[in-house]
């Protein structure tokens, strides 16, 4: 049991060292022998954990399952859909340039154009998006607090397209996060009648 742990704590520190390996080389430029130096050990080493192309599809997947989760339960600790749609607006945009997390999933994102594979697991994170998005407006008008535009799901898939636009322009310094956050707050006045800065 006791090795099992350890491969596994192995296993996490591996894809800790790939995200820092893409963020620092971009995915197309990472090697196995970066993916050793930011881990510390040799790159035979890192083989014994799997190829290069299976430790970054491993560190995709518990990239988008961190981003998810996060935001689930951020949303998931207010019952007010208000509320619920603040935080979720606030919580799916980048910090900036060196967010990692964020950077992880959009440095995988070019992979879905011609990889099955990764467009599966780019599709899941699309959908969970959406999905939490529609729980809350869906909510929120129950409730007679929000008046929507279109149909709860057309406007979730609008919040996550308009997240997934504005996240580049974070990415790459040319936008600011307050200004995306202003942005889908705009966006949410016009969809939901609230405004979620008030």
């Amino acid at each position: 049991m006791a090795r099992k742990a350890s491969r596994d704590e192995r296993r996490a520190e591996l894809s800790d060292a790939v995200e820092r390996a893409v963020f620092a080389r971009g995915l197309e430029g990472v090697r196995l022998r970066d993916v050793a130096e930011q881990a510390g050990i040799t790159p035979a080493a890192v083989l014994y954990y799997g190829d290069l192309d299976a430790l970054i599809y491993e560190t995709y997947q518990k990239a988008i399952e961190r981003y998810s989760q996060l935001r689930e339960d951020t949303a998931d600790k207010f019952p007010d859909p208000r509320e619920k749609l603040r935080v979720c607006i606030d919580q799916g945009v980048a910090t900036g340039p060196d967010d990692t997390l964020t950077r992880m999933l959009f440095e995988c994102w070019p992979r879905c154009l011609r990889d099955a594979r990764a467009a599966a697991l780019d599709s899941a994170l699309t959908e969970r998006q959406i999905a939490v998005y529609q729980g809350i407006l869906v909510l929120g008008q129950s409730k007679g607090y929000f008046e929507l535009s279109e149909k709860p799901r057309m406007l979730a898939a609008n919040f996550v397209a308009m997240e997934d636009g504005y996240q580049m322009e974070v990415l790459a310094g040319r936008r600011t996060r307050s200004e995306v956050i202003d942005a889908l707050h705009s966006y949410a006045r016009s969809a939901t009648g609230y405004n979620p800065a008030s």
